[in-house]
Parts: structure tokens; C-alpha cells; sequence
């Protein structure tokens, strides 16, 4: 056996994640995993398939080299499965939606939707949980929205750092949220909500086609997401952080392919990603002397890595059998 390691990793994903599963499907009275909402005792097929995929995808991405290429893969099929669900709900059966009931599939919506409403929801913990878990990787492994904006910014390289980045992005935060909450003093009806969260997801696509490709950055992402700025911020409960060593000669080779405007001159300079940074660890691949490293607390760098891509990848895979509009 050439790696052991990597089996070993690979077979740990694999066996945690059909664990939690396990828990989900002899738990919760009403099925979660779609398989078992389908056919009963059809949620155990779902997890040893979900087992399997999860392995795969911990032995390619053991590799800092293949990041890259398996996380877009992996966010792609993510998000293939959750439209898929949403449309398959709304043509044919309710089964297909987690509550039996439609949401808006706008990303704003998980910090809307509770302000709105007064109250949080499944989708809210759902999120809560990622980011205790595995900090900003909701936005580099797990978001809809977020899987399409980095398709269209992979177009393109980067294109230099964004003016007045923090202004708009904080600002357009301030906006949504002032209007939520302006939306429930008045006591909206659900119709206009609806018409308002769907034509700022509708701006969001905008931009992400016109803006994002252009740039070869994830504006959307970036700037005009709520939700992406929410995660700048409260990934700070989660203990693993990135840093950069003292090795770094400024070849800006990482910058490159930083889609998250994380990695410019002065962020190399400080010795840390910007606030922007999400983790997604494809900058590891890009850097030939191995500058960028991943941290939790006291331990090295190679056992920091390969906890945080264990978390990750598993969290990745429940949320692929779980996690529906």
C-alpha cells in the first residue's frame, strides 16, 4: 500500500459520514433522507451510496493538488442535486421539498427569512452548523448560488483587487437587512416578500454573469451576497484558521487563483488571507514552495489540513443527502 494514510482518511469520511446519516434515518420520524421519503428502508441504499461518494471524494482531495478541480466537481453535483429536488418538487411531487412545502431558493433568504418571520428555521440551524463546523466553507463548498458564480468566474483569471470592496459589501448588508426588517413592521404580505427576495436573487444572477465572468472573481459572492458577508464574520467561532509563513516570496502565483479577492498584496504582506477568504484551500495548489498552511490550534499543518478537509467533506456529503428547499 502505497499511502495508507489516505485510505485510512478515505475510510474514516466514508464510515463518519454513514454514521450521522444512520443517526438521521433511525432518529427522525419523518424521513430526511429522500430515498426513505420515496420507498421505506430505501434510506440505508442512500447512505452506503453516500458513504461510497464520500470516500471518493476524500481520496482525490487528499491530494492538496486536486482540490481545485474535485471541489468545483463536488459543489456542481451539490447543486445539480438541489435544483433537480426543487424542480422535481414543483412538477411532480411534494416529497421532493424537505418541509412539503415551497421556499424561495435565494441565498439571502436564510438571513431574511427568519428576521421576516420572527422565528428561525431548519434551513437556519442547517447553516449554524456548517459554519461551527467548517467555518466559511458554505461559501466554497456548499452554496447553489455560490457553485454558479464560480463556474462563471473560472472563465477568466483575476482580474486586480476590488475597490472599496468592504464599503459595498457592508452596505448592500445593511440594506437587506433594513428592508427585511421594514417588511415586517409593516406586516407585508407573503406575496410582496416573495416578489422582493425573488428579484434580488434575479440581481444576484446578474451579476454573476456579467460582472463575475468579467472580473474572473465571485462577486456575487464576494460583494452582493448577505449571507457571504454574514460568513466573513462568524466564521470566527470556528477554530481552524489559514495563515501564511514567512517562506512567501510575493510570486502572487496563489493570487491567481484566488477567486475570493482573498490573497492580494497586502494580505500576503500581513501574512494572512483577507476576511474574504473561504478556506477552499486552492491556493495550496497553486503555491510550489508550500507557504499557505491551514491551522487549529496547536497542531501542524499536515493534521490541521486533513481534519479540516474531513469535516468539510463530510458535511459536504450529509447536506448532499439532506439538505432540500
Amino acid at each position: 500500500m502505497k499511502d495508507p494514510h489516505r485510505l485510512i482518511f478515505s475510510g474514516g469520511v466514508a464510515l463518519f459520514t454513514m454514521a450521522m446519516l444512520s443517526m438521521v434515518q433511525l432518529k427522525i420520524q419523518n424521513p430526511l433522507l429522500l430515498a426513505e421519503r420515496l420507498s421505506k428502508n430505501a434510506g440505508w441504499i442512500e447512505i452506503l451510496g453516500m458513504g461510497i461518494y464520500s470516500a471518493l471524494v476524500a481520496w482525490n482531495m487528499f491530494n492538496r493538488k486536486n482540490v481545485p478541480r474535485w471541489r468545483i466537481l463536488t459543489w456542481n453535483i451539490f447543486s445539480v442535486v438541489f435544483f433537480s429536488q426543487l424542480f422535481l418538487g414543483i412538477l411532480f411531487h411534494e416529497k421532493f421539498l424537505m418541509t412539503g412545502k415551497l421556499h424561495l431558493p435565494i441565498p439571502a433568504m436564510i438571513l431574511c427569512g427568519p428576521i421576516y418571520r420572527g422565528q428561525l428555521s431548519i434551513m437556519t440551524w442547517l447553516f449554524l452548523g456548517t459554519v461551527v463546523l467548517t467555518g466559511p466553507a458554505w461559501c466554497s463548498h456548499l452554496c447553489y448560488f455560490g457553485a454558479v458564480d464560480a463556474n462563471m468566474a473560472r472563465i477568466k483569471p483575476p482580474r486586480g483587487k476590488i475597490p472599496n470592496k468592504f464599503r459595498i459589501k457592508h452596505t448592500l448588508l445593511l440594506i437587506v437587512i433594513a428592508i427585511t426588517l421594514l417588511f415586517r413592521f409593516l406586516h407585508a404580505n407573503a406575496l410582496i416578500s416573495t416578489l422582493a427576495g425573488l428579484v434580488f436573487g434575479i440581481g444576484g444572477l446578474f451579476i454573476i454573469i456579467l460582472w463575475s465572468r468579467k472580473r474572473g472573481k465571485m462577486m456575487h459572492c464576494i460583494l452582493y451576497c448577505p449571507v457571504g458577508t454574514l460568513v466573513n464574520y462568524l466564521k470566527i467561532v470556528n477554530p481552524f484558521q489559514m495563515y501564511i509563513d514567512s517562506s512567501c516570496s510575493f510570486c502572487g502565483s496563489c493570487t491567481q487563483v484566488c477567486r475570493y479577492d482573498a490573497l492580494t498584496l497586502k494580505d500576503l504582506s500581513n501574512k494572512k488571507p483577507g476576511i474574504t477568504c473561504t478556506f477552499c484551500g486552492d491556493c495550496l495548489s497553486a503555491c510550489q514552495i508550500s507557504s499557505l498552511h491551514y491551522k487549529l490550534f496547536g497542531l501542524n499543518s499536515r493534521i490541521s489540513r486533513t481534519l479540516y478537509l474531513f469535516l468539510t467533506i463530510s458535511v459536504h456529503t450529509i447536506f448532499l443527502a439532506l439538505a432540500r428547499i
